[in-house]
């Protein structure tokens, strides 16, 4: 018998996503005013706590539709309390997002909540709940770029503005990759509930490797090049330019020297 979603507690906002929402408030802060001694770790600080601010709106999004489609065991396991240390695979949901954001500047999706899809009816909520996570990337993206594409970038200082075009490439590329139809990722999980049974059969044994094989499909430049085109496309059309996230993770990448040209913009 399912458990119910009664308790207070089941819904309550940890103390631990609280933290991580502080630290990005602050450490943005910290950019803005150019309160740190070093802005390059102040924008480490601040893209990294946002992107795990965004991996747990992204898993809760999920959590929260599933709730509403008809799994009422999901506020039991902790999912609606935005905590990250409740989640089914902590490692492949923060560590390895922020692993990959550190080395590559990506946005790698996660798989973190168990959601009980025997007790979901209806193909639209399940389509529902595997979209509601990346189209919460979606939505980080837009208010990312908000002051890029309502022109009101104004008093915003470079390095501030250089942070949010780098996160916002992460929401995107976030997005993108999880939309992609391929077993194992949420873009699949849109369309299973609409393929044949003897189909979704045949494709089950492949779900484990999928995010890997779209991972190893990165390193073919062609590929790449498609993709990041892809991003930078749409980042255009919200109004960041390449020197925008270029610079962005160039400070975010603080141990390393920084490049000339965003250093000379940044100290205007």
């Amino acid at each position: 018998m399912a458990t119910a979603t009664s308790r207070t507690s089941d819904r309550r906002v940890s103390p631990v996503f609280l933290g991580i929402a502080a630290i990005m408030a602050v450490t943005g802060w910290a950019v803005w005013t150019g309160f740190s001694a070093d802005l390059g770790l102040a924008v480490f600080l601040f893209v990294t706590s946002g992107w795990i601010v965004s991996l747990c709106l992204h898993e809760y999004a999920h959590a929260r539709t599933a709730l509403h489609g008809g799994d009422l065991t999901i506020g039991a396991k902790g999912y609606l309390t935005l905590n990250p240390l409740k989640y089914t695979h902590a490692l492949l949901s923060i560590v390895l997002p922020v692993a990959f954001v550190i080395m590559g500047g990506i946005g790698l999706p996660g798989g973190a909540v168990f959601i009980e899809r025997h007790r979901i009816r209806g193909r639209w909520k399940h389509s529902l709940v595997s979209a509601a996570g990346p189209l919460t990337n979606v939505l980080f993206a837009l208010v990312c770029t908000a002051p890029f594409w309502l022109g009101t970038l104004d008093g915003v200082p470079f390095g501030f503005r250089f942070a949010l075009a780098f996160l916002a490439l992460l929401q995107v590329t976030a997005a993108i990759l999880n939309f992609l139809p391929v077993p194992g990722l949420d873009g699949y999980g849109v369309v299973e509930p609409w393929l044949s049974y003897r189909i979704r059969r045949q494709v089950e044994p492949f779900a484990p490797f999928g995010l890997l094989a779209v991972f190893a499909l990165l390193f073919v430049p062609e590929i790449n090049h498609a993709f990041f085109g892809l991003v930078d496309t749409v980042l255009q059309a919200l109004g960041v330019r390449d020197v925008d996230t270029y610079c962005g993770q160039d400070l975010y990448r603080f141990w390393q020297e920084r490049n000339a040209l965003c250093e000379e913009v940044v100290s205007q």
